[in-house]
C-alpha cells in the first residue's frame, strides 16, 4: 500500500504526539484529533478537507498503535523514533535526488525545444511563497507563522498538510484549510462573515455562548443586514442569558424579514424569556398571521394570552390551534381554558380528543378522569382511571378513583325493597 505513512517522525507530527509513546497515548491523541477535525463541524466547503485531513491521522493511528503493540514494554522509544525519520529523509532524499536528475533532463530538453523552436508554449513561471495563514477551520486561532508544508503517501491534494504556529501554539492542519493572508489587502466582508461564524460555531460547541456572541459581533459589523447572522446573534446571547440584547438583535432581524414568520416567532420566545408578556403576545400574534395553518403559533398566542389572564383571546388562539390540527399538548391547554371558564363539558370534550391523538400518553388520561370526575358519568371515569394507572403509579388519580368509588350510588337490595 504505497499511501500508508512509514514515517515515524510525521506520524507523530500529525497526532502532534511526542516520544516516547505507548498503545494508550495513541488512543488518546486519535481521539483528540478526531474531535478537532470532524467533518460536521468544518466551515462550508471545507467539509472534504477535514474528512481527508482525519483519515490521513487514522492512518498513522494505525500504524503507531500496531508498532507499539510491537515493541518491547509496549511504548516506542525517542531513539527508535530518530532512527524511523533517518531511513525516511535518506529515501526522501533518494526521491528527491531521483525527481531532481529527471527535472534536469525535462530542462535540458526543454533548452533544446526553445532553442529549435523558439516561438513555442511559452508560459510564464511565477512562484510565490506565502509564510503567513489563517487556518479556515479554525479562525479564532488568528494568524500563524506556516513553519512547513508536507506530504505523505504519493503527494496527492488529499495527502497534504502543514505545521503552523498560531497563538494557541503549533498546530497540524490540512495544508487545503490554509487562507494565506496579504496583510496590504483588506479582507472581504464575506469572508469575515464566514470565518467569525465559523469560529462562534466553535464557542458554542464548546459550551461558551458569550463568546460566541462576542464573535458573531464582528460578522454583524462586517454585514449588519444579513439574517443568518442576526438569527445566531439572537440565539448565542439568549443562550448566554442576555435578554436584553438578545432581543435586540432578534429585532434587526426582524427589520430584515418582516416576513419571516421564524423572526418573529424567536422574538417572542425572547420576550416571554423576559417576562415582557405584552411584546411577547404582539410578536406571537405576527408570526401567526403569517403562517395560520400553523398550529403551533396559534397554540403560543393561546398560552401567553393565559399568562395574561386573558381567558377569551387563550381559548380563541386554542381553538384555531384546534382547528389547523393541533397536537395533545394543546388541547390539554384548551381543556385548561374550558375548566376556568366553567365550561365542563367542553372540558372533558378537549380531554377525550387529547386521549384520542395520544393514547399512550398518562397525562391525557388522568386528564380526562378528572374531568370526568365533575360529571355524572361514574363507569368511564372509573375506566379512564384505570387506564391512567395502567402505566404506572400516580396518587391523585389513585385518590380519585377511590373517591369515586365511595361515592358511586348503590342500588336498594331487592329484600329491602
Amino acid at each position: 500500500m504505497s499511501d500508508v505513512i512509514l514515517d515515524l517522525e510525521q506520524s507523530l507530527l500529525l497526532l502532534e504526539l511526542e516520544a516516547p509513546f505507548g498503545k494508550r497515548d495513541v488512543q488518546l491523541a486519535r481521539r483528540k484529533m478526531a474531535k478537532r477535525w470532524h467533518p460536521d463541524i468544518a466551515p462550508k466547503g471545507k467539509q472534504m478537507e477535514h474528512e481527508h485531513h482525519l483519515q490521513t491521522i487514522n492512518r498513522a493511528a494505525d500504524i503507531l498503535e500496531s508498532i507499539a503493540e510491537q515493541s518491547r514494554g509496549g511504548s516506542v522509544s525517542r531513539n527508535a523514533v530518530r532512527a524511523s525519520a533517518a531511513a525516511a529523509r535518506k529515501a526522501r532524499e533518494e526521491a528527491g535526488r531521483r525527481a531532481y536528475e529527471a527535472e534536469e533532463r525535462a530542462r535540458k530538453a526543454a533548452k533544446d525545444e526553445q532553442k529549435n523552436d523558439p516561438f513555442g508554449s511559452r508560459v510564464p513561471d511565477r512562484s510565490v511563497v506565502h509564510r503567513y495563514a489563517r487556518c479556515l477551520s479554525y479562525p479564532e486561532w488568528g494568524v500563524g507563522s506556516v513553519n512547513g508544508i508536507y506530504f505523505t503517501g504519493e503527494g496527492g491534494p488529499s495527502d497534504q498538510w502543514a505545521r503552523a504556529t498560531f497563538a494557541v501554539g503549533i498546530r497540524t492542519v490540512p495544508a487545503g484549510s490554509l487562507q494565506y493572508v496579504e496583510f496590504g489587502v483588506p479582507d472581504a466582508a464575506a469572508d469575515r462573515v464566514e470565518r467569525f461564524m465559523t469560529a462562534a460555531a466553535h464557542a458554542l460547541a464548546e459550551g461558551d455562548a458569550e463568546l460566541a456572541a462576542k464573535r458573531l459581533i464582528y460578522a454583524r459589523n462586517a454585514s449588519p443586514h444579513d439574517p443568518v447572522v442576526l438569527r445566531q446573534l439572537a440565539s448565542a446571547f439568549l443562550q448566554a442569558n442576555n435578554h436584553v440584547a438578545a432581543a435586540r438583535a432578534a429585532r434587526d432581524w426582524v427589520k430584515v424579514e418582516p416576513e419571516n414568520p421564524g423572526a418573529h416567532r424567536f422574538t417572542a420566545r425572547i420576550y416571554e424569556a423576559m417576562g415582557s408578556w405584552g411584546p411577547a403576545l404582539d410578536s406571537a400574534r405576527v408570526a401567526a398571521d403569517l403562517r395560520p395553518s400553523d398550529p403551533d403559533g396559534w397554540a403560543r398566542v393561546g398560552r401567553i394570552s393565559l399568562r395574561r389572564h386573558d381567558r377569551e383571546s387563550a381559548r380563541i388562539a386554542f381553538e384555531r390551534a384546534r382547528e389547523e390540527g393541533a397536537g395533545a399538548e394543546t388541547l390539554l391547554d384548551l381543556a385548561l381554558v374550558r375548566q376556568l371558564e366553567g365550561d365542563v363539558g367542553g372540558e372533558v370534550q378537549a380531554c377525550h380528543e387529547a386521549t384520542m391523538l395520544e393514547a399512550d400518553w398518562p397525562a391525557a388520561w388522568s386528564r380526562y378522569a378528572h374531568a370526568l370526575a365533575k360529571t355524572d358519568r361514574r363507569s368511564d371515569c372509573l375506566a379512564a382511571c384505570g387506564k391512567a394507572l395502567s402505566f404506572g403509579p400516580n396518587p391523585e388519580v389513585t385518590s380519585l378513583k377511590k373517591w369515586v368509588e365511595e361515592n358511586e350510588p348503590r342500588a336498594i337490595p331487592e329484600k329491602a325493597a
